[in-house]
């Protein structure tokens, strides 16, 4: 749970004792801001229904956020919903500031909870912020009624409890189940212990493994240069336009170049591509190979 600071404190003392506005001052508070963008009208709106952010913000207390982010990210919110509140619809603007408010605590929560993204859709959030909850819930009715429910049956009910899919459930489980921790970290207390990034596999290929695919691509740029000699300079041209470019050429602009219809670059590559087969199988080298 986070304390808050002495100066958290005063501040929040100094916002509940703001003033409380009527519905008509409201309204017209809500027109000068939309209307004539009149600041001190924005500045008076946000002010009087700061204790609502306040309020709003103690109820995240217990996510582990410091008081003074929660207030000021609820403050920030109750910005963005004066600024776009329409008062002529005829909603208080305490009634439309709670979606904002509650959005942008949620966001921040979430962001700040773990180095990892813990979620971003709807059904995430509501995992976030409910699951605790209402596995509670269920364990206490599943002791009333003399059940024992296993780790499954957990997930079902809270699913269908929360109104999403398994899935969902089970992967926001896994999320919250521990903290963060660092590969850094030492894994005993002794001074010679090794850090846990320590036993992270090396991906990259090994030195005898390097060598060989090393001398396997060297001899198979050396076969298919080969292979191409084989051809005269119009298929080679082609070829290496449209087979060997990282970004291949089209027929069309190909025959734009060379004079030559579509099909008939087609052709061409077609015939190209067929002797330098012909040329590799005569040395042992299959296509698949120069493409793997």
């Amino acid at each position: 749970m986070s304390l808050q600071s002495p100066q958290t404190s005063q501040m929040t003392r100094r916002m509940m004792r703001a003033e409380m506005l009527d519905a008509e001052t409201e309204q017209e508070l809500a027109r000068a801001w939309r209307d004539k963008r009149d600041h001190a009208a924005m500045h008076r709106l946000v002010q009087a229904y700061m204790r609502l952010a306040i309020s709003m913000a103690s109820k995240f207390r217990r996510t582990g956020v410091s008081q003074s982010d929660l207030i000021q990210e609820a403050s920030l919110g109750l910005m963005k919903a004066a600024d776009k509140f329409d008062p002529d619809r005829g909603v208080r603007f305490s009634t439309y500031a709670v979606w904002w408010i509650r959005a942008g605590l949620q966001d921040h929560v979430m962001r700040n909870w773990s180095l990892v993204r813990t979620g971003s859709t709807t059904s995430q959030k509501s995992l976030f912020f409910n699951l605790r909850r209402v596995r509670a819930q269920l364990e206490r009715e599943a002791m009333a009624n003399g059940e024992h429910l296993d780790s499954h049956q957990m997930c079902e009910r809270m699913a269908s409890e929360i109104g999403v899919s398994l899935a969902d459930t089970q992967m926001m489980m896994g999320r919250l189940s521990g903290a963060d921790a660092s590969l850094n970290a030492q894994q005993s207390t002794e001074e010679s212990g090794r850090e846990w990034i320590e036993l992270l596999e090396d991906e990259n290929a090994q030195g005898a493994e390097t060598v060989e695919l090393s001398h396997d691509e060297s001899y198979l740029k050396g076969q298919l240069h080969l292979a191409m000699d084989q051809l005269n300079e119009r298929e080679k041209y082609i070829l290496r336009e449209r087979r060997l470019n990282e970004e291949p050429r089209t027929l069309a602009s190909i025959g734009d170049e060379m004079a030559l219809s579509k099909e008939r670059v087609r052709q061409l590559e077609v015939s190209a591509f067929t002797k330098m087969r012909s040329a590799l199988e005569r040395q042992g080298v299959g296509v698949h190979d120069l493409v793997s």
